[in-house]
């Protein structure tokens, strides 16, 4: 579970803003680039096989035609990460601390405007759902201030994890911000989301991701 799995499906239209200038860290714009970077990810890692290498760089090649999308139920396993807690780097949070428990995974920052309406919204639907359903927000390429000052605007009371390298957003395939996973409770990928979460997308993900609970 904790191998990457770079063949994950990657969007090649424009969901995020621009990180930061000078600073290593996300795609955001440009197919072609989009892809180059799929590629690239495929080919550092051994261990992927060519038949994912071929699917990722042809979704890609959709993806730039259509405008981006993802298949709705993937299954494909969930890559594992362990990622310092935002504003406390001695702790941790893991993937595998979760499980046995579905959730979302949601990859942000502070720079990205499409996240601006999508983080409220996100710490609404926490809050209404009352612990029954976990969200772990995973902030890219940012200022860990900047992070903070953004999340306590936005009513984020969801667990934050800080990585400011991508090293999950490379391990999970993202390009663009922001992106949104559901995890079953194998941990699998059963669906995906580019761009910003609307309640519809988190309503139809969450029943997804309960639904093998039987």
């Amino acid at each position: 579970m904790s191998t990457p799995h770079e063949g994950l499906a990657t969007s090649a239209r424009d969901p995020g803003g621009i990180p930061p200038q000078g600073r290593p860290g996300l795609l955001t714009r440009g197919g072609e680039a989009a892809a180059a970077a799929a590629v690239r990810l495929v080919r550092r890692h051994k261990t992927a096989s060519a038949v994912a290498a071929c699917c990722a760089v042809a979704l890609i090649a959709v993806s730039a035609v259509t405008g981006g999308g993802t298949p709705a139920h993937t299954d494909l396993p969930a890559p594992g990460f362990s990622l310092a807690v935002l504003g406390q780097p001695g702790q941790r949070i893991s993937l595998s601390q979760y499980a046995g428990k579905p959730l979302i995974v949601n990859f942000w920052a502070s720079w990205c405007a499409p996240c601006q309406r999508e983080t409220p919204l996100l710490a609404r639907f926490h809050r209404a759902e009352g612990g029954r359903v976990i969200i772990v927000g995973l902030d890219e390429n940012d200022a860990a201030g900047s992070a903070l000052k953004f999340a306590r605007a936005k009513g984020v009371t969801y667990p934050l994890a800080f990585d400011p390298q991508t090293t999950a957003a490379g391990a999970y395939g993202v390009v663009a911000l922001p992106q949104t996973f559901f995890l079953d409770a194998r941990h699998r990928i059963v669906d995906r989301v580019f761009g910003a979460v609307t309640t519809a997308q988190l309503t139809t993900g969450v029943r997804l991701m309960n639904s093998d609970r039987g």
